[in-house]
Parts: C-alpha cells; sequence; structure tokens
C-alpha cells in the first residue's frame, strides 16, 4: 500500500514541474501535458521528441502499477527513470542558472523518488525473491 501511495505522489510531484524556456515561454509540466495530448491528435510527429514522450511513458507507467494488486518493482523504477531524465535535466539546468523556480519544482519529485527507491529496497530485503532450491542442483 505504501509503494502505491508513493507512486500517486510521483504522478503529482511531476506534473508540478515549472520550465521555462526563450524568453517568456513558462509552464507547468501538467500544462504542457494538455498542449501534447491534443496536438497528439492533430499533429503527432510534433510531439515525436524523447523530452516529450519519455515523461508521459513514465507516468503512464506509474498509472499502471496503481491498478494492480501489487506494484511492479520493475515498472516503478522505469517510470521513475522516465521521469527522472526530464526532472533530474531540469533540476540542474536550475542549479546551472539559479533559477529557483524551476529548481524548487523539481525538488518534490526527487525527494520522493529516492523514498520510493528506498521503499522498494527495503521491500525486496524484507521479502527476497523465492528459489525453488530443488533444481540449483549442479
Amino acid at each position: 500500500m505504501k509503494t502505491k501511495v508513493l507512486n500517486i505522489l510521483l504522478i503529482l510531484t511531476s506534473l508540478i514541474d515549472f520550465l521555462e524556456w526563450g524568453k517568456d515561454q513558462k509552464q507547468f509540466l501538467f500544462q504542457l501535458e494538455g498542449e501534447i495530448i491534443n496536438k497528439f491528435f492533430s499533429d503527432p510527429i510534433s510531439v515525436l521528441h524523447p523530452f516529450t514522450l519519455l515523461p508521459f511513458f513514465g507516468q503512464i507507467m506509474l498509472l499502471i502499477t496503481l491498478f494492480q494488486s501489487v506494484p511492479s518493482r520493475i515498472m516503478t523504477y522505469i517510470g521513475i527513470t522516465c521521469l527522472g531524465l526530464l526532472l533530474g535535466f531540469m533540476f540542474v539546468i536550475g542549479l546551472i542558472s539559479l533559477d529557483f523556480k524551476i529548481l524548487i519544482s523539481t525538488i518534490p519529485f526527487l525527494v520522493t523518488s529516492f523514498m520510493t527507491i528506498k521503499q522498494l529496497r527495503s521491500n525486496r530485503k524484507i521479502n527476497p525473491p523465492v528459489t525453488d532450491e530443488h533444481n540449483l542442483s549442479l
């Protein structure tokens, strides 16, 4: 149950990421995703870019885990990675440019990611994978 809550938080914290480019263009990630979905149906080629598709794919992976009885660790890791590529990049941009709006908007996702990874690793130590010892003969 804790993993599901963390996956919900990962999705929500990814949506509040603040992006700025050019002189006066700025939007939150949820606003950009709305535009991407609209453009996908009218002009799909214009949205085919890794920095638009990977985070969206990551959110879909995390959303799928919410409907599983036990959220898949692999799908959660893939979702974090896909979203983390963009949000980690934005964090670095915020640090380099000293843009605190960008920097602060990425911190909730990064903190939640680390908490989720820590939770997934502790679950693995508590519940190690089951092996069939009888089939391990040499």
